[in-house]
């Protein structure tokens, strides 16, 4: 008869909770934990380090609702996962992380790789606890699910000693409740509705997480019906379809001028779900904290948010996807066609037409293809970088769960997103865009792609340097480049290295043929698209940079 252990009881749980699929570096401070996922059913995603396997988790927890489950060890293992770990707590992303720890017996004698995770992890997560008991694995489970999940989700961290998990243990396993109220909101409905109705210039952000194609769907019948329009805060563009008539553009780095002038002239804006962070308000340069001049009504699920930063005359604690729901119920008839909308919509088909860039690859015009002719539930990811401007301004998300980017502004997340997007939907098309610094945080999760026979498509728009710092560079202190050009590997010759596909693109007329043959490859494939160092942002040029930066300066 085998003897179950503490690694038995703690995968038991997570299999009673619905987890298909972990991610992990492996750790000797938890081989119960890995003898338990042998033959548990779980799947256990292998990576190479600790920062890429936390993006996976938490990619897992953005496109699933689900928390995303990361195994890493003490010391050096849990603290190269803090980049994740930061991504999810700024992002509202469910996640939980297990770290196997030094033996109880040997706390705080500064045995190998002993750290305290609670004085590490406490600021940087949700919340951080120990499990000291063997026994008490099914209640730390529980509390853990619980908090990772409940009002603005984030990530949790359990520390679980070596000898907690490999002790006897014969804790029965607790069956999660299934089911949860959640409120109607009616009043609130009733009030925003009227609120809104009376506005001549009102204008719907949404954001945070807990969204679904539901939501979505609810989200474009409420706007349409009202002919109210509505903004994506930063990196949520997937939140409505963007080829949808109230669609206007996301608020987010590189805002579009008119969006932008679109805020400040608002009479009434709706918050529903944003936090209103600085890079949705431009620095809370178009929202004044202390004069917003305008009706706010705001819709987050954190209590402690509301009212932070900007005070609302007409507030709901919840779920927005719940609020959207009922909205949409709730709305009756329609209104007359608001001139308002149509202007706001007029700015953003604007936008959309593409401004030309320097050099023989040009990415609005590759970004533009890629909107034309990706299927409409393909998943796209990027992590952090000027490139991804090009992204956000030229291509056209269609369906909720298609954008995987960090809110957070995180390097090197684009790669390990499109590994987990790709496990958890292996039928659909997914594509990373990364730059050639953003990649280099994490491409030696190529290896990982290949274990697994991952098939994505990663475009690295190679331009080496480091485009977002080099882009203020010129700006602030222009002629004096410090610290921004880099010296890039041959990136196809790369990709052939790991097992992949790999083939370089110099010319915008090149890029459908490469694309069709990547992504036909039969393995991952990377595309390194040849960038001009001229081309800075999607409106921009170095030269055009400097020249601004030192007129300003009255040289």
């Amino acid at each position: 008869m085998t003897i179950q252990h503490g690694g038995n009881s703690l995968v038991d749980h997570l299999a009673a909770r619905g987890v298909k699929r972990v991610f992990s570096v492996p750790g000797e401070s938890f081989l119960a934990a890995l003898d338990a996922l042998a033959d548990s059913g779980i799947e256990n995603i292998v990576c190479r380090q600790e920062g890429g396997a936390a993006m996976m988790a938490e990619a897992h927890g953005k496109l699933t609702g689900a928390p995303g489950v990361l195994f890493v060890t003490r010391g050096p293992g849990a603290t190269n996962a803090s980049s994740g770990i930061h991504v999810a707590m700024h992002d509202a992303t469910p996640m939980l992380i297990l770290v196997g720890l030094i033996p109880e017996r040997h706390r705080d004698r500064g045995a190998f790789q002993e750290f305290d995770v609670k004085a590490m992890f406490g600021p940087l997560a949700k919340w951080a606890g120990v499990v000291s008991q063997t026994n008490r694995i099914p209640e730390y489970i529980d509390r853990a699910f619980a908090m990772t999940t409940s009002g603005r989700p984030g990530p949790v961290v359990l520390g679980l000693p070596e000898d907690v998990l490999s002790a006897p243990c014969d804790a029965p396993v607790r069956v999660p409740s299934t089911f949860q109220a959640l409120p109607e909101a009616a009043n609130f409905c009733e009030l925003a509705i009227h609120t809104l109705g009376r506005a001549k210039r009102p204008l719907i952000i949404v954001g945070g997480s807990g969204w679904s194609q539901e939501a979505a769907q609810h989200l474009e019948q409420f706007a349409a019906a009202m002919d109210l329009p509505v903004a994506a805060s930063f990196r949520r563009q997937d939140y409505m379809d963007n080829r949808h008539p109230n669609y206007v553009g996301d608020l987010g780095v590189g805002i579009n001028p008119k969006l932008a002038g679109a805020v400040r002239k608002a009479d009434c804006i709706f918050a529903l779900g944003t936090r209103l962070g600085d890079i949705t308000t431009g620095s809370y340069d178009l929202l004044d904290p202390a004069m917003p001049g305008k009706t706010l009504i705001h819709v987050h699920p954190d209590g402690d948010e509301i009212g932070h930063v900007y005070p609302p005359q007409l507030s709901f604690v919840g779920p927005a996807a719940v609020v959207v729901r009922k909205l949409a119920r709730s709305v009756r008839g329609e209104t007359q066609r608001r001139a308002w909308t149509a202007v706001c919509r007029d700015g953003y088909r604007q936008w959309q037409d593409p401004v030309e860039t320097p050099g023989k690859m040009k990415l609005e015009q590759a970004m533009c293809w890629l909107s034309e002719n990706l299927p409409e539930d393909a998943i796209v990811t990027n992590g952090a970088g000027n490139y991804a401007g090009w992204l956000h301004r030229y291509f056209q998300f269609k369906q909720f769960g298609t954008q995987l980017a960090p809110t957070s502004g995180s390097m090197g997340y684009g790669l390990p997103a499109a590994i987990a997007a790709k496990l958890q939907f292996p039928e659909r098309t997914v594509v990373c865009i990364a730059g050639d610094g953003c990649l280099q945080m994490t491409i030696n999760e190529l290896s990982t792609a290949k274990q697994f026979g991952v098939q994505v498509v990663i475009l690295v728009v190679n331009n080496g340097r480091y485009g977002t710092i080099r882009m203020h560079q010129e700006k602030t202190y222009p002629t004096r480049v410090s610290g921004t050009d880099l010296a890039n590997p041959d990136f196809a010759a790369l990709a052939r290295a790991y097992g992949g596909y790999g083939e370089a693109v110099k010319r915008t007329e090149d890029f459908p043929g490469a694309f069709g043959r990547a992504r036909g490859a039969g393995s991952f494939a990377i595309l390194d698209l040849s960038v001009d160092v001229e081309a800075l942002s999607t409106g921009e040029t170095l030269t055009g940079a400097r020249q601004v930066a030192l007129a300003r300066q009255g040289e």
